[in-house]
């Protein structure tokens, strides 16, 4: 049984910093690309990071661009998502997700993901 468990959200003032953790389980790690989305209040879910196809390169929304950082720990099944210079309209809920394989190359798109964890709120006061 394949899990997903974020963690690390919280309540942070604007231009504070999170970072956030989410650990999988019941998978081969290695294989699978790993993506963060989020969710705002009445918006639709979308796309905030992920690594390529080669587990090498790395993609942002360009709302985050410059700001946040994904990054994974293979030997722990860990993907983490460090998140600075934070603004108000980042509050959202927060998904880890899972692709492949075989590995779509469509990485924004959440419709390719396979697993997704139960999200995690980030709220950013002003």
């Amino acid at each position: 049984q394949v899990q997903l468990v974020e963690s690390g959200g919280g309540l942070v003032q604007a231009g504070g910093s999170l970072r956030l953790s989410c650990a999988a389980s019941g998978l081969s790690f290695s294989t699978y690309r790993m993506g963060w989305f989020r969710q705002a209040p009445g918006k639709e879910r979308e796309f905030v990071a992920a690594f390529g196809r080669s587990g090498s390169s790395t993609f942002y929304a360009d709302s985050v661009k410059g700001r946040f950082t994904i990054s994974r720990d293979n030997a722990k099944n860990t993907v983490l998502l460090q998140m600075n210079i934070l603004k108000p309209e980042d509050t959202a809920v927060y998904y880890c997700a899972a692709d492949g394989p075989p590995i779509s190359a469509l990485l924004t798109r959440k419709s390719v993901y396979d697993y997704w964890g139960q999200g995690t709120q980030v709220t950013v006061s002003s």
